[in-house]
């Protein structure tokens, strides 16, 4: 924080008590060396005979992995050049998928060649400047010698690429399994629509944990997954070709405890107010009865007397559902959420 003071005088700088304040050369060369220190901390995890690294995460549980980023988002770094070295790899995992320690040790190795030139009095512009043209250099020799075509629609390129990803995970001794079943799940979710390509794996794709069987049990559901049951015991559980109504209202009496006074002037008031209740329920359920759907699909809840309707007109109910699966079964089947 900085104030101001009156009549012109220096401002006062108030800064918490432990903290270090570099400037020139020496910041320059801190920056250096926290890079080369998270760079060295994560070098051992590149490469076909990578180490696992043991990380503790906050909840005092033990992450055995490989890849940089699960690595560098458990580690807390105070210092500023640091947290950069840590956003390339968060961006590189986000961006791209893989790669998350090479670009590490990449930035770690080029900022310590910089230390050299910076302890013979080169200005920081003029190294940058250089590895401007560095950076041109690179993206044009990609471009033209490094880099082969991939035709997507060629499985076992694809599949070869994928593989590529998985080499030196600890997947990898499942990896024809592991790759077949994404290559799939990508293929699946993908949408190519008047000359625009969407592929939303965060929204479409979903990985459902089952404890219990082995690495080959796991298999690609062409379809939706909940993890539910239906509300009432009578109600189906497999039904062919569905019609499938998707709500995202509550089936209940809408209780209005703040909003609605009630004056009972004798017992039978009550009773017809309990009467009241059901029947805006019953009405509720007809309407939905009308349609003559198999499966009802609810975000909010459903009491027990609309499960009772519905379980009688032969209509099977999941409630509570996410409203991210709820998007997917919309997707899936080219409903309407009502």
């Amino acid at each position: 924080m900085m104030f101001g003071g009156s009549g012109g005088s220096q401002p006062i700088m108030v800064l918490n008590a432990n903290t270090k304040r570099d400037q020139g050369k020496k910041a320059q060369f801190s920056n250096v060396y926290a890079a080369k220190t998270i760079a060295d901390t994560i070098r051992t995890c590149l490469g076909p005979r990578a180490m696992l690294k043991m990380v503790l995460d906050p909840m005092g549980g033990i992450v055995l992995t490989n890849d940089g980023n699960a690595i560098l988002r458990e580690i807390q770094v105070q210092h500023p050049a640091g947290k950069s070295m840590i956003e390339i790899s968060r961006t590189q995992d986000e961006e791209v998928g893989d790669g998350t320690t090479s670009v590490i040790i990449l930035a770690g190795e080029l900022l310590a060649q910089t230390e050299q030139y910076l302890q013979q009095g080169l200005h920081a512009t003029v190294i940058i400047r250089a590895y401007r043209k560095a950076l041109e250099d690179c993206i044009d020799i990609m471009k033209t010698k490094a880099s082969i075509p991939v035709d997507i629609k060629n499985r076992n390129e694809m599949l070869r690429v994928v593989k590529s990803c998985i080499g030196t995970k600890y997947l990898s001794r499942w990896s024809d399994l592991a790759c077949q079943i994404s290559l799939d799940a990508v293929q699946m979710i993908m949408i190519d629509e008047n000359g625009r390509r969407e592929i939303d794996i965060k929204r479409y794709a979903r990985f459902e944990k089952i404890p219990g069987g082995s690495v080959e049990d796991s298999y690609l559901l062409k379809g939706t997954m909940l993890n539910k049951d239906v509300v009432h015991p009578k109600m189906k559980r497999r039904i062919e070709n569905p019609r499938i109504v998707l709500l995202d209202c509550s089936l209940e009496y809408k209780k209005g405890e703040s909003q609605t006074s009630l004056e009972f002037s004798g017992e039978p008031d009550f009773t017809r107010m309990l009467q009241l209740e059901e029947e805006s329920i019953r009405e509720m359920c007809q309407d939905i009865i009308a349609v003559k759907p198999n499966v009802v699909v609810t975000e909010k809840g459903i009491s027990d007397v609309a499960a009772h309707y519905l379980a009688a007109a032969g209509i099977s109910a999941v409630r509570r559902t996410k409203k991210s699966d709820n998007n997917r079964i919309s997707r899936a089947t080219g409903a309407t959420i009502v």
